[in-house]
């Protein structure tokens, strides 16, 4: 097996950054229609609610796996599968959170690096959104 994918999940990528911002702030938003637009694609409307199908305006299909309220969002991806956290960070300067997109059963290298690059750029729009970096 190449160096990379992991026995069960294929290959895999994880991407977080820490907002200048509450946890329950964050969650509001990225579990939000307008948050789920962002980092989901235009036209993805998610239930919050263990096989709800959902839909985007590309074309991507999926359901959601898990919906754990202020916590975490796991949900089908395509042929992947995509979880979205929000956890608080441990900070001594005022309240803050870090938003984590971590995705699986990516196909090859070349996959996971394009996500990679694809949650990088959905966390700088989240951050934008929110006002912080």
């Amino acid at each position: 097996m190449p160096t990379g994918p992991t026995q069960d999940a294929g290959w895999e990528i994880g991407v977080s950054r820490t907002l200048p911002h509450p946890p329950s702030a964050v969650w509001e938003f990225v579990a939000s229609p307008e948050g789920v637009v962002l980092w989901l694609g235009a036209g993805a409307e998610l239930t919050p609610e263990k096989g709800a199908a959902y839909r985007t305006d590309e074309g991507m299909t999926g359901e959601v796996r898990g919906y754990r309220p202020n916590d975490r969002i796991r949900l089908t991806h395509g042929a992947t599968t995509v979880q979205v956290t929000v956890s608080g960070a441990a900070s001594g300067a005022g309240e803050k959170a870090v938003l984590r997109f971590h995705q699986e059963q990516l196909a090859s290298a070349g996959e996971r690096e394009a996500a990679r690059e694809h949650w990088r750029a959905v966390l700088d729009t989240v951050a934008a959104a929110l006002g912080g970096a």
